[in-house]
């Protein structure tokens, strides 16, 4: 029973170190090696400073930005530690209650929109983390932000062509736009 017991524990802690160290060092590495923008995370630098990444949406309220799809992350938006979805269901007085109220304060951002809002503009995403919207919610969104910025709707509307993504191998997906790039890069234009 011994040697059983002892061959039992050797097993143990060969595997642990096998699957527990080596092989997540290994997966780390050849990560870091082959894809070093995304095995950091995506990150954007800025300045000398981290402002974000392209994986995690941020909140965005200032008419002169475009506004990312809504969180549902709980009291801190956008908080990849408590990604999830509302689990609000389409019957869901809550979720009724939350879309009317973003169709609003999109409306009092920009009384004279009477465009359809999208539906990724006023429902989370099933993590609640989206980082994109649909090129339909950022042309909903140009007339606002280029009035805001003091500048023309078309030199807007050919920034978000410019950040549009298309279709992920060209048929996995839908075209969506980041709105932390668009956002930076808006900043960096000269005004």
């Amino acid at each position: 029973m011994v040697k059983t017991f002892m061959q039992s524990f050797l097993m143990l802690v060969a595997l642990t170190i096998v699957t527990g160290v080596i092989y997540p060092l290994a997966v780390t590495g050849v990560a870091r090696l082959a894809f070093p923008h995304q095995a950091s995370g995506s990150l954007i630098p800025r300045d000398g400073a981290t402002v974000g990444s392209t994986l995690i949406g941020q909140p965005f309220s200032d008419p002169k930005y475009f506004w990312s799809r809504p969180s549902a992350t709980g009291s801190a938006p956008y908080n990849a530690a408590a990604s999830s979805g509302s689990n609000q269901g389409p019957l869901s007085p809550a979720l009724r209650d939350a879309v009317k109220a973003r169709i609003d304060a999109l409306r009092a951002a920009d009384p004279g929109n009477t465009q359809p809002v999208p539906v990724d503009l006023v429902t989370a995403s099933g993590s609640g983390l989206d980082p994109h919207i649909s090129p339909a919610a950022a042309e909903v969104q140009v007339a606002r932000v280029a009035r805001a910025r003091g500048l023309g709707a078309d030199a807007v509307r050919a920034l978000v062509a410019e950040h549009t993504q298309g279709r992920q191998f060209g048929f996995l997906g839908e075209p969506r736009v980041n709105v932390l790039e668009l956002n930076l890069a808006l900043d960096a234009r000269p005004h």
